[in-house]
């Protein structure tokens, strides 16, 4: 069965969360683990969790996926700011230690014009710090469209953070569908060749999560503009295609598209039928 969900407000706690993925016929979701602007998290609730694993168990909702805020910079120029960096990854995976079924994504930032090869080195190296403290959630590194100084901008800085990162044999990748076409990968026409391309350069192994999302923009624009399923330039079929893909099956998929429950509902419902074997039929679109 496929896995899929959707990006959920964590704000009235996790059980919430799992029954809004429930009725959507989700069965698995993101939600940021703080204000994605900010660096404050709520105390967590205990009994919530305890209450949202039960629930999680009786309704098959797994492989949930915990998104850093977009306040980390894990390569920032300010040391104060890498530092934050530190303390909020350990923080949060401290607190994700209390649901053994979630990963924990994050961008790996912005190198601030130091260039890619001082980006590496301090991305790499935080990682191997914060795998001193033996967390058990598995953490994902995300491809990035590569707008301005954005590292993650190819599968191949992926690899070298990957293969410099002490002990980060554990790491894994989740690949954005937006964020990879932006970036100059054409899954829309060469999805075979671009997944060839990630086993030979990081391992498909490493691939442990997918958010979908079309593109307002074209390939290789760097721009990093999400649209609904369909309505961009990626296009219906192409998602087909990843949903159906032999070497993608069993990973879980999140969709973070410019919708609200109802259009996520639509989405999860359509890349079902595709997941199934169904098509369209030229030139039809769905109602989302």
């Amino acid at each position: 069965m496929l896995r899929i969900g959707c990006h959920l407000s964590s704000s009235k706690g996790f059980l919430a969360m799992g029954k809004e993925a429930v009725r959507i016929g989700a069965n698995t979701f993101q939600f940021f683990t703080r204000n994605p602007r900010g660096g404050n998290a709520k105390k967590l609730d205990l009994e919530d969790v305890a209450s949202y694993l039960e629930y999680a168990q009786a309704h098959g909702i797994s492989s949930i996926l915990a998104h850093a805020p977009y306040t980390l910079n894990a390569c920032a120029k300010d040391p104060d700011l890498r530092d934050f960096t530190y303390r909020t990854m350990c923080d949060d995976l401290s607190r994700l230690s209390h649901i053994p079924d979630a990963m924990y994504n994050f961008h790996p930032g912005c190198h601030v014009k130091q260039g890619a090869e001082a980006g590496i080195q301090y991305i790499s190296g935080m990682m191997g710090r914060i795998l001193e403290h033996g967390y058990h959630t598995p953490i994902l590194l995300e491809t990035m469209a590569g707008k301005g100084t954005e590292m993650g901008r190819s599968f191949e800085e992926l690899q070298r953070i990957l293969e410099q990162t002490e002990g980060g044999d554990c790491l894994g990748i989740c690949l954005d569908t937006c964020h990879v076409f932006d970036g100059g990968y054409d899954i829309a026409g060469r999805l075979d060749d671009v997944l060839s391309e990630f086993d030979a350069v990081i391992g498909l192994g490493r691939l442990k999560a997918i958010h979908l999302n079309d593109s307002k923009s074209g390939l290789g624009s760097h721009k990093d503009r999400h649209e609904k399923i369909g309505q961009g330039k990626i296009g219906l079929e192409a998602f087909r295609a990843i949903v159906a893909h032999p070497r993608l099956q069993g990973l879980p998929f999140f969709l973070e598209t410019p919708n609200d429950l109802d259009g996520y509902q639509q989405e999860i419902a359509l890349l079902r039928g595709f997941a199934a074997g169904g098509s369209l039929a030229e030139g039809e679109l769905p109602e989302l």
